[in-house]
């Protein structure tokens, strides 16, 4: 009498198999690898922030409490913005901004305190400051514009129209 039945040690490796590859084709669906995070910019710091009063702190004062700021508006210096970026980067990518914090303190003429407000990344537009490059005027041309454009520009050497004297006497 036959049977249709695998011996016990192959049915064992059969499950271990299955098994091996539903592991390897669900570990696509879960990341095995943490972000590096990084913390960038202001450290806000909550009780110095709740001592600032609109209408009430000078700027001396929101300089002592939160310190120099991250940047300050260009136009008119009314207003000083504290930056928080946190950013995260796996493993071979550039790092990503996740989230955004600015706390502004605006100003009136008098260097006292008008309001307080908060931004987000989603408030935001991400604008890069620092290119590197400078815009030039006319076409740019792939390697091989740059390759067969030249061909029927030279002059044939040996042409007797051009009798002009070469520099250097000869």
């Amino acid at each position: 009498m036959t049977s249709n039945r695998l011996p016990r040690r192959s049915r064992v490796v059969a499950a271990i198999a299955i098994l091996a590859m539903s592991t390897s084709a669900l570990s696509g669906c879960i990341p095995l690898v943490a972000p590096v995070t990084s913390n960038r910019g202001y450290i806000v710091n909550e009780t110095d922030l709740k001592k600032i009063k609109p209408k009430v702190t000078t700027q001396d004062e929101v300089s002592r409490y939160m310190g120099t700021p991250s940047t300050v508006s260009a136009d008119t210096g009314v207003a000083w913005y504290y930056i928080t970026s946190k950013f995260e980067s796996y493993l071979y990518h550039p790092p990503e901004e996740v989230e955004r914090t600015i706390i502004a303190v605006y100003y009136d003429k008098t260097n006292v305190v008008q309001e307080v407000l908060y931004y987000g990344l989603m408030d935001g537009e991400i604008i890069d400051l620092q290119t590197r490059k400078t815009p030039t005027r006319g076409k740019e041309l792939t390697i091989l514009g740059q390759l067969f454009g030249n061909l029927g520009r030279f002059n044939n050497q040996n042409s007797t129209s051009n009798n002009k004297p070469k520099p250097g006497g000869r």
